[in-house]
């Protein structure tokens, strides 16, 4: 193990991209945690534990990131130079935000758990889009500020997606 921390990609031994096998990813985050997991130092000394243990929650926050698409597309942006700046950036394109307004109405006036489902259906087809955009302008087009912007739109469906899933629950409760 080196002193210096790898990106989240080479720690689990992947190319940096987008679009990412799930299990290809449990596979190789098994496999570093078998290699770094600190019960294999016990017995090791105080320096050599605390690296294992530095090492472990390395891999724990590399397989945490890769696994959610938003923050791996994120991390690739960030990586590329394209920060995602969620808190400063709020420029959305119009019709997004038309949509957004949309759903936020059809909320409002859902009536029956038959709607809010309605409306959880388009909310996750949005969401499909989105990612399809996200690995084109990841992995074909290295289009980096692009899917920037497309993170962004996807961070606020997705908690769009979160109260759609609270308000469905109280429905049905």
């Amino acid at each position: 193990m080196s002193a210096r921390a790898p990106d989240h990609f080479s720690l689990l031994g992947f190319e940096p991209r987008f679009g990412l096998d799930p299990q290809a990813l449990d596979a190789a985050y098994q496999r570093v945690q078998t290699q770094v997991h600190p019960d294999r130092f016990a017995v090791a000394s105080a320096a050599e534990r605390r690296v294992a243990m530095q090492w472990a929650t390395r891999a724990n926050e590399a397989y945490r990131v890769l696994r959610d698409p938003v923050q791996r597309a994120a991390c690739l942006c960030e990586m590329h130079g394209a920060p995602i700046e969620a808190e400063s950036n709020t420029a959305m394109p119009a019709p997004f935000l038309m949509q957004q307004m949309d759903w936020r109405e059809a909320l409002d006036a859902a009536g029956s758990t038959a709607e809010c489902e309605g409306l959880q259906r388009a909310v996750a087809g949005e969401q499909a889009r989105l990612l399809a955009d996200l690995e084109r302008k990841i992995d074909v087009e290295q289009d980096f500020p692009g899917a920037a912007a497309l993170v962004r739109q996807l961070m606020f469906t997705s908690k769009f997606s979160g109260e759609l899933a609270t308000v469905a629950q109280r429905g049905a409760a």
